[in-house]
């Protein structure tokens, strides 16, 4: 009987003790998780902030494929939100309450097993030698005395969050750079090309550095523009006047449309040129300029193979830029037209003359078709 008194009294003392040390544990948490994403900023950041992206990254999605979703009426930047219920991740809802190209914030509701709140939180921060993006992703909160004593004995929510968020950083790296590279060529077909007035600078280069020096050129167009207040009246493009395939150089001109012809100063290399209205075979590329040669070549097979129209070789190709990098930062949404100029197909008429007999043979007429180039 006393031993069982003294085994008592044994167990208060440890419990007393165990609690004591339980409560004077720290009562916030804080989980933080990094990774370097080669992208831009503002890419990573509309994946981040656009509720309606986090599907495509997230891990709580491959947990539970049939999670219930509810958007809020805005589901991207402030005031953003949305509600998940799951048998697997329980019921809970987010919203975000600050939300910049370097930062964003969201307060998270667990309803569902247990009721708590948290601070879930990013940041983007550019790296020391520029090679991608640091991205933190974390969450804090508060803890309660039974959250203390469960984390004594086994610390599974912390765990958990840590290989939520570092699965959800690896697959968010590998979202961001796979959709940036995708691109979608179309071939539109002929069109009638409206002409007009442009100001352009010629110059040769490598005809892989093409690109290079349209970045020096068209800003300097630009200028000449803006110091006689002069305004661009569609999307700049570049006219390709000859193509050396065996010295692998190209003669070109960059160009930016006018409403009205204009004189430039004498020895000025900036000029005024004019295209005329005319037909085109028109193709779209949505995407990376890296992929303008597989455009460009799909363009020309097309036309190949269409036996109404042919190249039009007196008149000289160009692309236009729709959307620039001036307009976006990802490279999937950059949009390019390519023009060829095209012409109707000639076919030399079918003989329709009677078939002519000889003394001795008789013999079928022939017919031949030719392609006028």
């Amino acid at each position: 009987m006393r031993i069982l008194k003294y085994l008592i009294f044994l167990f208060l003392i440890v419990a007393i003790g165990l609690s004591i040390y339980v409560a004077i544990q720290p009562d916030d948490y804080q989980i933080v998780t990094t990774r370097v994403v080669n992208a831009p900023k503002p890419v990573i950041y509309n994946y981040v902030s656009d509720f309606k992206k986090w599907n495509k990254w997230s891990v709580w999605f491959d947990q539970d494929p049939n999670m219930h979703i509810e958007y809020g009426a805005v589901t991207e930047g402030e005031n953003a939100s949305f509600k998940w219920n799951s048998d697997i991740l329980g019921k809970g809802n987010i919203v975000t309450t600050y939300a910049t190209l370097d930062s964003v914030s969201h307060n998270l509701e667990f309803i569902k097993p247990k009721e708590s709140k948290a601070h879930r939180f990013w940041s983007l921060d550019d790296t020391a030698n520029k090679d991608g993006i640091l991205v933190t992703s974390g969450i804090e909160g508060k803890l309660s005395f039974t959250d203390k004593f469960v984390l004594l004995f086994q610390n599974s929510m912390q765990h958990n969050f840590e290989t939520d968020f570092k699965s959800g950083l690896i697959k968010l790296d590998s979202v961001v750079t796979t959709d940036m590279k995708k691109y979608k060529i179309t071939t539109q077909g002929t069109i009638e090309y409206g002409g007009g007035y442009y100001l352009y600078q010629t110059t040769s280069t490598k005809q892989n550095e093409v690109h290079l020096a349209t970045q020096k050129m068209f800003p300097e167009i630009e200028a000449f523009m803006e110091q006689n207040y002069m305004h661009s009246s569609g999307d700049a493009f570049t006219i390709f006047q000859e193509e050396d395939h065996d010295n692998n150089t190209v003669i070109f001109s960059v160009c930016v449309p006018i409403k009205e012809k204009v004189i430039t100063p004498p020895g000025s290399t900036i000029l005024c040129g004019f295209i005329e209205t005319g037909s085109y075979f028109k193709t779209i590329l949505k995407g990376d300029y890296s992929n303008l040669n597989e455009a460009w070549s799909k363009a020309r097979e097309t036309i190949k193979t269409n036996n109404t129209i042919v190249v039009d070789s007196t008149k000289n190709p160009f692309e236009a830029y729709v959307i620039t990098p001036q307009k976006t930062f990802n490279p999937a949404e950059l949009l390019t037209e390519i023009y060829i100029p095209v012409k109707p197909q000639y076919v030399k008429p079918v003989s329709t003359a009677a078939p002519i007999y000889s003394s001795s043979v008789y013999k079928e007429p022939t017919t031949t078709t030719e392609e006028i180039q």
